[in-house]
């Protein structure tokens, strides 16, 4: 049973039926899934969420979907991991790290929304699905076009990580490299879109899309034994991740599953494409659209579709947002894979790069309860690391202790 009420514009609040739309016809604005709450509150306990199969879709009666899901039926369910060295290492005493980045299929958080994305083009009946992307959508789409049987356009900036063009391409679409960022790519979709009876799950299916990224903040507050933390560390890219845990934290409090939630959001971006960021140092909700020029290229989005809702959530609950270089990325990254032997990509190394400035200005405090977001996979960005080549010896024990003379180890 789908209790889905209505799509609702973000901003004049004008309802449509659950369609296939955009955005608002009047005002143009974002729409957004609404549900029956009160439903969902008769129909949903804590013990019968702890009952069911750990995935996203355990979640069901807050996701927009009329029935059974038929792919990436194992999405979601990812770890929440004490950090307690990497903790040590940025000053904090209660860190924890949601670890999306063994996500299935495709390991990021994308396969979330994704899901969402293409079991909602199979109950349209849409011909074929697509999307925008700097690299996870695109394996993502990928991957659950090719399970759903469905033809795929993925559209990509021609300047895109050869590993992530390689991740996309195994499945089978249609894959179009465009010159140019991410943005000019995705203003092609919307009028592919326009043309087309294809859902692009960030374009046309968008409202449906972004409800997947909830349910990382639905696992959080459930593996926190239904508590939301003092603090979350989100990078971000469009900015519907961290709108969503947000949306997602309230929604949990609305139908009792939580008591209270008073999280502060924390958002994180490199210092080459930083819109979000720059917003809220000007404590405004105002972006303004930048060129991006870094390495986290699964972040590169100049021009934000929720950056406006992104900056006005994180200064709403009183946290803040922070940038990183690429040097600091990869200092990010590697000091990860060091303390928790966890390797994350680009934006991985955004959000620890971001919580260690948070932590040294005060923003975050040593005893906040903090979940920093790892997003997605190191493999799929392994130039990034900057690794240097191993020495290569003779097979000879000399050769072995002549190489390591000097070094001393520490239990």
């Amino acid at each position: 049973m789908s209790f889905v009420r209505a799509l609702k514009c973000r901003e004049c609040g004008k309802e449509y039926a659950a369609r296939l739309q955009a955005g608002c016809e009047d005002c143009f604005a974002p729409l957004e899934v609404d549900y029956d709450y009160e439903g969902v509150a008769r129909s949903l306990s804590r013990r019968e969420l702890e009952s069911r199969p750990s995935s996203m879709w355990k979640y069901r009666e807050l996701l927009p979907l009329e029935g059974e899901p038929t792919v990436g039926k194992a999405s979601g369910g990812t770890p929440l991991v004490r950090a307690e060295r990497l903790g040590r290492a940025l000053g904090l005493e209660n860190l924890y790290l949601k670890n999306d980045s063994v996500c299935f299929p495709t390991l990021s958080f994308k396969d979330r929304v994704t899901g969402v994305a293409v079991n909602k083009a199979l109950e349209f009946k849409l011909e074929a699905v697509g999307c925008a992307s700097t690299g996870n959508l695109a394996n993502s789409v990928a991957a659950n076009a090719a399970a759903a049987g469905l033809p795929a356009y993925i559209l990509i900036p021609d300047n895109l990580e050869a590993s992530k063009v390689a991740a996309t391409a195994i499945y089978g679409p249609r894959l179009i490299a465009v010159r140019g960022n991410y943005d000019d790519v995705n203003r092609l979709c919307s009028q592919i879109a326009d043309r087309h009876p294809w859902g692009f799950v960030n374009v046309n299916l968008r409202p449906f899309y972004a409800e997947g990224s909830k349910t990382v903040g639905f696992e959080i507050a459930e593996q926190l034994g239904w508590r939301a933390p003092d603090a979350v560390v989100v990078p971000m890219a469009g900015g519907a991740l961290i709108s969503k845990i947000h949306k997602g934290l309230g929604e949990l409090v609305r139908v009792g599953l939580l008591d209270s939630s008073s999280t502060r959001l924390y958002g994180a971006q490199a210092a080459g494409c930083n819109p979000i960021v720059d917003a809220v140092r000007r404590q405004t909700t105002e972006i303004r659209p930048v060129k991006p020029n870094t390495i986290a290229k699964s972040l590169a989005i100049g021009n934000p579709a929720d950056g406006y809702y992104a900056s006005g959530f994180i200064q709403q609950t009183g946290g803040w947002a922070e940038d990183s270089s690429d040097e600091e990325i990869v200092a990010g990254i590697r000091l990860l894979a060091e303390t928790e032997g966890l390797y994350t990509e680009t934006a991985g190394g955004v959000s620890v790069a971001a919580a260690r400035k948070l932590v040294e200005s005060g923003k975050i405090k040593p005893g906040d309860l903090t979940v920093i977001v790892i997003t997605g996979n190191g493999l799929k960005t392994p130039e990034a690391a900057k690794l240097e080549a191993p020495p290569v010896i003779e097979a000879k024990i000399g050769a072995f202790e002549d190489l390591v003379k000097g070094v001393a180890y520490v239990a």
